[in-house]
């Protein structure tokens, strides 16, 4: 292979490096939007402790979705227009539940747990979404992070489908987000060369 040839081939490798830390990035951007929406439905009293637990639920999915989908480290258009569509029915369920009648107590011990826990994951989300974007996180480990992100919306769905959250339930949730967290630092700051 000519010298011409051989840098056109490494510049297009660079873009669709570029193009593909952009893509996840906005997916887990999107990961991040979608629950500080849900946490701030709980702090004003918009969404209720049942209502929050069903979006988890379908947050959940999401990054089953996700952790499948780069998996085997590309995300295929077809896949981001499958994690958009997902993405995009949660946007308006959430508009929905925040807007049909329902109140939540944002000062009960049940919100403020399951508040808690949510921006939880919006730091969860937002410490990924740097992994991807300065290159400390590789396509497979975001995969990796995403299954354990769908493990700890499970759990939250768990425990706040019946409306109540109780202090064993979040002390539960909690040893899983505290697992996440260690399971993030370590992946961010292994000697995997990211590709």
């Amino acid at each position: 292979m000519k010298l011409p040839q051989l840098l056109m081939v490494l510049v297009a490798s660079l873009f669709a490096s570029a193009s593909f830390a952009q893509t996840a990035a906005s997916e887990v951007q999107r990961d991040v939007n979608q629950q500080q929406r849900i946490e701030n439905g709980l702090k004003s009293g918009q969404l209720n402790t049942k209502e929050a637990a069903r979006l988890e639920k379908q947050e959940k999915n999401i990054s089953n979705a996700e952790a499948k989908a780069l998996k085997d480290g590309k995300l295929s258009q077809a896949e981001k227009q499958h994690i958009d569509q997902m993405q995009n029915k949660v946007s308006k369920d959430i508009q929905a539940e925040k807007h049909d009648g329902q109140v939540g107590n944002p000062n009960s011990p049940t919100s403020q747990r399951m508040q808690a826990d949510v921006q939880r994951n919006v730091n969860q989300q937002q410490r990924i979404e740097n992994g991807v974007k300065d290159g400390s996180l590789s396509n497979h480990e975001v995969a990796k992070l995403e299954k354990g992100q769908a493990k700890v919306d499970g759990k939250e769905y768990k425990a706040g489908k019946d409306g109540h959250v109780g202090q064993h339930e979040q002390q539960n949730i909690q040893h899983a987000e505290n697992k996440q967290s260690h399971k993030i630092h370590k992946n961010k700051t292994d000697a995997q060369n990211r590709s």
